[in-house]
């Protein structure tokens, strides 16, 4: 997706660590004509792949999960990093370690929410070492569901967890792939 690219051209900013930051228009503010925008890549990518339910991590994949949930007109489920006294009954669970925040998680998923009748397009924005995204396979697979792939706003590829995933057979849709980034400079992938 060009026009992602170009966001993170005019809008991004590399901050130590190999962090980008993109918190003017996808992540902290929200360009919601943007975000609309993804949606619809999101769905013409996934079209026809039988995705009845879209699966993401709080927070910042949520805005990104809904988008592509409505235009797809599937629900949208959100594991929580934390159990809360309103995530009640049985859950499934996996430990995540967030790349950005440096620190894990206890994700948790209630089991009304994802069963084994569904197929489920897992939703990110970011994928870097593929931690979160291999969290969400994981309760899939706790579940019983079938993952019909991972569409994912910015691949940093140079990390690895992209490639890691595919070679499990997942199917990773990124709408921008960093090749390599340091500095003030970075360089996307050549598709």
């Amino acid at each position: 997706m060009l026009r992602m690219e170009e966001k993170i051209r005019k809008e991004g900013q590399i901050l130590p660590g190999g962090i980008l930051k993109v918190g003017n228009f996808l992540n902290q503010q929200i360009d919601t004509a943007f975000l609309y925008e993804i949606g619809e890549e999101i769905a013409r990518l996934f079209e026809g792949s039988g995705t009845n339910k879209i699966l993401t991590i709080e927070s910042s994949g949520i805005a990104i999960a809904a988008a592509a949930g409505m235009l797809m007109k599937v629900p949208v489920v959100f594991a929580k990093k934390h159990k809360t006294s309103n995530v009640d009954g049985d859950i499934y669970s996996v430990s995540v370690h967030s790349f950005t925040h440096g620190m894990d998680y206890n994700v948790v998923v209630s089991n009304d929410y994802l069963t084994a009748d569904d197929r489920v397009l897992l939703v990110d924005d970011f994928l870097a070492n593929g931690n979160a995204l291999n969290g969400l396979v994981d309760l899939c697979s706790q579940a019983g569901a079938e993952v019909t792939g991972a569409a994912v706003a910015i691949e940093k590829r140079f990390q690895g967890g992209g490639d890691a995933l595919r070679r499990r057979g997942i199917r990773i849709e990124s709408l921008a792939c960093i090749e390599s980034m340091e500095d003030d400079k970075l360089t996307f992938c050549q598709i």
